[in-house]
């Protein structure tokens, strides 16, 4: 029992239950006595029975309750996937005196894994590393399991940690409205089945809709006019037929690269239309394999063989990092080696002219491509390398030449502008939507300007492309917490990023990307699909470097207002602590100094458990020769 609840007993005399499913609670109006429980003094008393000084009372009622007294905290989440869900885990963890609502457009949880249900889509890197830190799952079916198995994996995350309570499924935010008078934020919410539009309350608004969810049909004239079948790989028809269709395919992106791998075997013919070339990286050590019985009982009952996989799993990719940074040895060796790899795989010379690019390894998003490269060159599949200038009423025309199709599978992506779907309307009715038109400038890809109380996951400038994602988003859920507990504790009433920190932190960014491969000529989307144009998407960073990064909060960065005196939450004078009848009251005395370590240097070596690990040889004269090179991302 916190402090916070002892002294609200002592005055109320009990403790309800939480006011709903969806909220946590003390409620403070109710008067019932409760006995003495757990060591806990709570004996029936009356308000006309409370002394001044008897368990955190003191009739100075103008200063409150006890210091870091937990008001109740209202929170609202945009979005079911992976950064709602992980949010929503953490918060309930470990806070209490809340309320959570989390929104979710469509009919299920998982966001992107509902969403893209193409054939062939996969997890582009392995799965057993596509989970989150603490939650391992043994019986993942292959190295890189499909869709609708990640999506398994998150709704048995949301049934294990009872989080479904918290969740409306086929709920849209619409619209988001900062109140700066009250310091609350109202988010308009449209019922997608009966379109009932209803309004919310929240403290703190928390967007988890994520980038990679607002598809877009390609810029090409005459899609409209198109007489065959028409679908778009993030919102594909999984009932459609494709058998002994002639199907074109546009884009060879993620999405593309799983696809034409899927459709091969089925269609009567594919042509497949390339605007340019990209690494396919085809992984030795993590190729595609279904994991055997044998093999998933080992993972589950063998102590430690998952968690060693994991670990050697996720250290590969955290060292890869020097091959971002232009002329390194590791990103001309790995050049070299993919290189070579592809030219093996493609034996064809002309798609070895065409598919292999001349710019840097990794200045695009890598992908495995399991079975990419062998399907481009199958009897019933052509490669068309150019724009596609328009789509007839039969096909699709490329220069002078029209090819004949049944379907048209648009494999081209999303709006990555970062700017958001529904306004959010923040301080002095200042619109994300607008500040973010042109560029999009975070703090830290997880706060906004002009936007107090406002958290997103996975904003611009994040590392959504340069290490392990679901690490990312779990760093950003625990510093979005620090804010939480900061204003349930301290008396805030608002915070937001300083104008000059965003800038200084975009300046810093920028200076990094200079020498770096994702700056370097090629079309990616994390310059928002430009060749030479601001890398907005990506952390100015290694994915180790963000964890550091957003370890220590710096509230100098922020505008901080409170309600009233900014040392409020002193209370008045008693501890939570001498509330807490159960707790030890001379905790700080001890045999032995057991207290955590006080410098930045000192809490990283204790974390990472520097000094257990065997560092390994550095091999001289790489050179990208080695057939059991390996690398992923």
């Amino acid at each position: 029992m916190t402090c916070t609840e002892t002294l609200q007993a002592s005055i109320s005399g009990t403790l309800t239950e939480p006011a709903s499913s969806k909220s946590m609670t003390v409620n403070v109006e109710s008067i019932s006595p409760v006995p003495m429980e757990n060591g806990i003094n709570v004996e029936p008393i009356t308000a006309t029975k409370r002394q001044n000084g008897e368990r955190g009372y003191y009739r100075n009622e103008e200063l409150g309750g006890p210091i870091h007294t937990e008001r109740h905290m209202r929170i609202i989440v945009c979005g079911a996937g992976a950064s709602g869900l992980c949010f929503a885990y953490k918060l309930q963890r470990s806070f209490k005196n809340f309320s959570l609502n989390v929104f979710e457009k469509n009919p299920d949880i998982s966001g992107t894994w509902y969403e893209n249900r193409y054939p062939g889509c996969a997890c582009d890197v392995p799965s057993h590393t596509y989970t989150f830190s603490w939650e391992p799952k043994t019986d993942w079916s292959a190295v890189y399991a499909g869709s609708a198995e990640i999506k398994g994996y998150f709704r048995n995350f949301a049934s294990k940690n009872n989080l479904w309570p918290f969740i409306s499924v086929n709920h849209q935010v619409e619209h988001a409205q900062w109140d700066d008078t009250a310091g609350e934020w109202t988010i308009r919410v449209r019922n997608t089945e009966t379109g009932e539009v209803s309004h919310h309350v929240c403290d703190i608004f928390i967007n988890g809709s994520g980038i990679l969810n607002n598809w877009q049909w390609p810029q090409v004239e005459g899609l409209d006019v198109f007489k065959g079948k028409l679908l778009h790989s993030a919102n594909y028809e999984t009932d459609f037929d494709l058998t002994g269709k002639k199907i074109g395919l546009i884009g060879n992106g993620s999405s593309g690269i799983q696809i034409l791998p899927a459709i091969q075997p089925l269609a009567d013919s594919v042509k497949t239309f390339i605007r340019s070339s990209t690494w396919v990286t085809p992984l030795r050590g993590f190729e595609q394999h279904l994991y055997t019985d044998e093999e998933k009982d080992e993972f589950k009952h063998k102590s430690g063989a998952l968690l060693d996989w994991r670990k050697n799993a996720e250290s590969n990719v955290n060292k890869i990092f020097p091959m971002f940074l232009s002329g390194s040895k590791l990103q001309e060796a790995t050049k070299k080696a993919v290189t070579k790899q592809m030219r093996n795989k493609l034996l064809r010379p002309d798609l070895q002219e065409q598919l292999i690019p001349k710019w840097d390894f990794g200045c695009r998003r890598m992908t495995p491509g399991v079975g990419y490269l062998d399907a481009l060159q199958k009897e019933n599949v052509e490669v068309v390398i150019g724009e596609v200038d328009r789509v007839t009423e039969d096909g699709c025309l490329v220069g002078r030449d029209e090819y004949k199709l049944d379907v048209l599978i648009c494999a081209t992506g999303f709006n990555v502008s970062f700017r958001p779907r529904f306004p959010i309307i923040g301080h002095k009715e200042n619109n994300l939507q607008d500040i973010w038109q042109d560029a999009a400038h975070s703090y830290l890809g997880l706060a906004a300007p002009e936007q107090p109380n406002y958290l997103h996951f996975l904003g611009p400038n994040c590392p959504i492309g340069s290490g392990p994602l679901v690490g990312a988003i779990e760093a950003q859920a625990d510093y979005m917490l620090h804010w939480c507990d900061r204003w349930q504790t301290e008396k805030i009433h608002s915070f937001s990023p300083k104008k000059d920190a965003i800038a200084d932190f975009v300046a810093r960014t920028d200076l990094f990307m200079r020498d770096t491969i994702w700056a370097s000529g090629c079309r990616s989307w994390y310059k928002s699909h430009t060749v030479n144009g601001r890398v907005s998407a990506l952390w100015p960073g290694s994915s180790l470097h963000y964890f550091e990064a957003l370890r220590h909060p710096r509230a100098e960065d922020w505008d901080i207002v409170y309600r009233g005196n900014r040392f409020d939450w002193l209370g008045n004078g008693f501890s939570q602590t001498e509330c807490d009848l159960t707790a030890d009251w001379a905790y700080y005395i001890r045999d032995e100094d057991d207290s955590p370590f006080l410098s930045k240097a000192k809490q990283r070596e204790i974390l990472t458990k520097s000094g257990t690990v065997e560092p390994e040889e550095e091999e001289d004269g790489i050179d990208g020769e080695d057939d059991e090179w390996k690398a992923w991302c």
